[in-house]
């Protein structure tokens, strides 16, 4: 039996979806435990990408069932295109992916609301990608929320439609250019049709199959430090992005847990507005978000680009207990003549080694670097550690030395063979993955 968690260990985008699909493999079950549509998962099979939102990784595996947690928040319109797009890119969909009955929906209302609240001066605005996300959270903790169990019930849904409408009226006012509530009633009918066959108790499936010796595979959307707790608060998401937020969001006990894998880019990146200590600016972080194609992959908007900071990652290591780490876009550095690591904040005129959790302190954070010489020859190619150049194995033993976590995998490219495996599992007496 295994039951392993993949999570981000940054600010998200840091190429899960590539890591999910090849640990799918050997998956028997992939569940997807928090966040909405927001999330972007990009997996390259051959010639052809596929772009994945709310439905795991997991689906591009054809003996791989799949669930979308209670966790998550649900926009229907998305699961419907995103389903479809599948289909026709000849990936069997139907049978094979279910949704939990306790997940969300969100609804036009919640679009309508995310709007006003991002819609102020810049320096009050989160950043956020505007698709109802947060508000539809802030519904599900006020307990006013219309899950996906409610929908099925046309009672139910017409009366907490209703119901939103007025609070959003109460917001937005009465003139606010708002769907019609008819029109709105209408869509969740035919979400209703959508989900039907699909909604199931995603907590007893996921615990039938643990039990049953199956391999279960938990996948996160964003990133450690877009928690809702423990990320760089007020400018993270809505829900629990750590992989304490597996177990709530797929329903099952942490004692199932037997591996928490952190995904880390070998630089950073972060989108949208909030404190990034490691940031870079100018030419050199140009470089690196054209190097990287760092733009995101449901909005476009291009991505902040900085250093690998092991004091971040550090931090995703503690709250996730995390067993290993897996290293992205070690190739977007093939042609950098100098690399750095952030390994402490310099915070007026003290040195810190942890995250600061006061958001002053992290926007007046200064990172304090160590420098590495750049191994300027490409590593797509390399399929073995000593494969690497030398100067990228030292830079790859140093992150590890200093996050104190084993790098089990270094991906160097975005094709699925494009990675090398470093060490052998002593858990299960295999590489992480091929």
């Amino acid at each position: 039996m295994s039951c392993r968690v993949v999570v981000g260990a940054q600010w998200g985008d840091e190429g899960k979806g590539k890591i999910v699909d090849l640990l799918s493999e050997e998956a028997d079950v992939v569940a997807r435990y928090q966040g909405g549509p927001n999330a972007g998962h990009t997996v390259v099979v051959g010639d052809t990408k596929f772009i994945l939102h709310l439905i795991p990784s997991g689906i591009l595996r054809p003996n791989t069932l799949c669930y979308i947690g209670n966790g998550v928040v649900v926009d229907c319109d998305a699961l419907r295109r995103e389903r479809e797009t599948l289909r026709n890119q000849g990936i069997h969909v139907d049978g094979r992916l279910f949704v939990s009955l306790s997940a969300h929906i969100i609804l036009p209302d919640h679009r309508a609301l995310e709007q006003l609240t991002e819609g102020g001066p810049e320096s009050g605005r989160i950043g956020t990608t505007g698709r109802g996300i947060g508000p539809s959270y802030t519904d599900k903790a006020g307990r006013v929320g219309l899950r996906v169990a409610d929908l099925l019930d046309p009672d139910i849904r017409e009366a907490r439609v209703r119901a939103l409408r007025a609070r959003t009226l109460k917001l937005l006012g009465s003139d606010a250019k708002l769907e019609p509530v008819e029109s709105v009633l209408a869509r969740c009918a035919q979400d209703d049709e959508l989900l039907r066959s699909m909604a199931v108790n995603v907590s007893h499936a996921v615990d039938a199959a643990i039990r049953g010796g199956k391999r279960v595979l938990l996948e996160g959307a964003q990133g450690t430090h877009l928690d809702l707790d423990h990320g760089t608060y007020p400018y993270v998401t809505s829900s629990s992005a750590v992989a304490g937020g597996a177990c709530t969001g797929v329903g099952i006990g942490p004692t199932r847990i037997t591996d928490v894998i952190g995904v880390a880019k070998a630089y950073a990146t972060r989108v949208g507005n909030g404190p990034f200590p490691s940031e870079l600016e100018g030419d050199l972080a140009e470089k690196l978000r054209e190097e990287g194609n760092e733009y995101g992959v449901t909005t476009g908007r291009p991505r902040r680009c900085g250093w690998f900071d092991v004091v971040a990652i550090r931090h995703a290591v503690r709250v996730n207990g995390l067993t290993q780490l897996v290293i992205t876009k070690l190739d977007v550095l093939d042609t950098m003549p100098e690399i750095q690591i952030v390994v402490e904040y310099e915070i007026g005129k003290r040195r810190v080694s942890e995250m600061p959790e006061s958001l002053a302190d992290l926007n007046a954070a200064r990172p304090i670097s160590e420098a590495f010489s750049g191994w300027r020859t490409p590593t797509t190619g390399a399929r073995q550690w000593d494969d690497l150049p030398r100067e990228a194995r030292r830079y790859l033993d140093r992150l590890e030395e200093l996050a104190g976590v084993p790098i089990r995998l270094v991906s160097v490219g975005s094709g699925r063979e494009e990675n090398v495996s470093r060490h052998v599992n002593p858990r299960e007496k295999q590489p992480v993955g091929r």
